[in-house]
């Protein structure tokens, strides 16, 4: 639900603070005091199209804030955009009067696409006008379904099953190619494929160490140098093994002296007897460094045919050795092709008819669900002033040969026809409905889904235009029965509406200092008392406002009933 909303320099708004309720807020206010303007904010922030028209004059930008509170669902999407979740959720849009805009989510900068993604869950706006979330055709399947429940989710989970069989099923039978002369060329590919890399015996470490010969042969006569220089500096005459043993001898000779002169004369002793063993080991080396030029070539080759490998093969010995393995299992495959084709196609055969049933049974869940709900909008409409109002769910019709355009929502699509006048055939909501209609048509349909979770804010937009009456008395309980589960947002200018708030707020129009201002302004007490008396007759007399407690306390006696 939306707790909180912060308005900065938006049109004639300088700063105001809502703070709303659980249950039904209602707006209300002369006409032309700035209550759009509100709902331009509350959409703005939702992630509607920026317009820097909306900065108020000689201000730098205009800023707006909204704090929801968090559910899971909306916890998990964070979550997968990389934004914080709390319990609390704080949207932030700034506007400046060169358009230029910011977006945050928790401190986070998003995008309007990520905005959009997060919104789309909070809050549902409906006006006279627009298009709204639960009326789109794309989102009609997905209505029926939540109000269709377990039944219908345990059905789709029917379908996705046998959609994943179908998958694996198919993807078993790409592999085995299309006609026999398809998949004999395939294993001609293979076989040569599967020899080639069989002959290049490929093997672990083998590269790394062909390319350490091959550097060794190509910097031989540099390692000889320095093998040999090594060698003389340790045997040739005065070299280190004979100073090393003159050390020595030096020391032994004074070692009666001191424990450490023996020890030194020692250690020298053990360090000539090494170093005659390093020159050993260099004389090994220096003989072993001829570079046969046969096996030159043979690294060399060797390596140009590891390059060749890996090019054709994935990069790397390793996705080579990988490939090796796949067109093995695939050739096997293959050489028995003709019955395990026969055996696949016999299996899709078999899983498109459970499919097919799985779809039909789908669909006859959703139009048991239709049934009940058509029902209950209709029987909804006729309270709300539509007498001869018809509702209708039509599914489009589907055969066996269309399970191959199955998807996880089953086959076929449905569409929501009305009609609000006896004759009339019911046609596409969005091509004949009417404002009014479509207003009391939407109220209709979400007092059947206040229940269901999800979206936690309704906002409606005049809603009670041109109606009146009784069918104003009955709106008004409607909004009651919603906002039972649903926090409702209501712009109104009906007293009956406004009376059965759970909170109210004025919005007035003022002059000061030479500019025009909106205030916003919360009403309790006599205050609410006075501006629906001015919503029943426009002033305040004694009898309007005896008139308004009477509604005030109509409006309490029936919530309490709900209670």
């Amino acid at each position: 639900m939306l707790k909180t909303l912060s308005i900065r320099s938006a049109a004639l708004i300088e700063h105001a603070e809502l703070e709303f309720s659980e249950g039904l807020n209602v707006l209300s206010g002369e006409t032309g005091a700035g209550k759009s303007v509100i709902l331009d904010c509350i959409d703005f922030v939702l992630g509607a199209k920026a317009d820097k028209g909306m900065v108020r004059y000689g201000d730098p930008y205009c800023l707006v804030q909204a704090v929801f509170s968090c559910t899971e669902e909306i916890a998990r999407v964070l979550e997968e955009l990389d934004l914080p979740a709390d319990d609390e959720i704080l949207i932030s849009r700034k506007i400046t009067a060169e358009g230029k805009g910011t977006l945050k989510v928790n401190g986070c900068p998003v995008t309007v696409a990520m905005l959009r993604r997060i919104t789309s869950l909070l809050v549902d706006i409906h006006g006279q006008s627009e298009h709204f979330f639960l009326l789109k055709e794309s989102n009609q399947l997905r209505l029926l379904d939540s109000i269709g429940g377990e039944p219908v989710r345990e059905a789709k989970e029917q379908v996705g099953a046998h959609l994943r069989s179908r998958k694996e099923i198919l993807g078993q039978l790409k592999l085995l190619g299309g006609d026999e002369g398809e998949r004999e060329r395939r294993a001609d590919i293979l076989r040569y494929q599967i020899d080639e890399l069989t002959r290049a015996d490929l093997r672990a470490g083998e590269e790394e160490e062909l390319l350490a010969l091959r550097e060794r042969f190509r910097n031989a006569e540099k390692i000889a140098q320095g093998l040999k220089t090594a060698r003389e500096s340790l045997l040739a005459d005065g070299g280190g093994i004979d100073a090393a043993l003159s050390a020595s001898r030096a020391l032994g000779g004074i070692s009666r002296y001191s424990a450490d002169y023996a020890a030194l004369s020692d250690r020298l002793g053990n360090a000539s007897a090494e170093l005659e063993d390093i020159g050993g080991v260099l004389d090994d080396l220096l003989g072993e460094l001829d570079v046969d030029e046969n096996e030159r070539e043979r690294v060399e080759n060797r390596l140009d045919e590891l390059r060749t490998i890996k090019k054709k093969y994935g990069g790397s010995v390793e996705s080579a050795g990988e490939y090796l393995q796949k067109a093995q299992e695939e050739y096997e495959l293959l050489q028995n092709s003709g019955e395990r084709y026969a055996a696949l196609t016999g299996e899709l055969e078999k899983t498109d008819k459970l499919l097919y049933a799985a779809c039909l049974r789908l669909t006859e869940e959703r139009k048991r669900t239709a049934a009940g709900f058509t029902r209950r909008v209709t029987d909804e409409l006729q309270t709300l002033g539509i007498p001869s109002a018809r509702f209708e769910i039509v599914f489009s019709e589907y055969g066996p040969d269309a399970v191959s355009s199955a998807t996880a929502e089953g086959l076929g699509n449905v569409t929501f026809l009305f009609s609000a006048n006896a004759g009339e055939p019911p046609r596409e909501l969005g091509k004949i409905i009417s404002g009014g209609e479509m207003s009391r048509f939407m109220l209709a349909v979400k007092a059947q889904l206040s229940g269901l979770g999800g979206i936690g804010t309704y906002l409606f937009d005049e809603i009670d235009a041109g109606i009146g009456g009784a069918t104003a008395r009955v709106v008004a309980e409607k909004f009651c029965a919603i906002a039972k589960n649903v926090q409702v947002i209501a712009v109104s200018h009906l007293a009956r509406i406004a009376s059965f708030a759970d909170r109210e707020f004025l919005i007035e129009k003022r002059e000061q200092g030479g500019r025009t201002r909106t205030e916003i302004l919360p009403l309790e007490g006599e205050a609410r008392v006075k501006e629906i008396a001015r919503l029943i007759g426009g002033d305040a007399s004694e009898l309007s406002l005896e008139h308004a407690r009477e509604l005030l306390k109509t409006a309490r006696i029936y919530k309490n009933s709900l209670d």
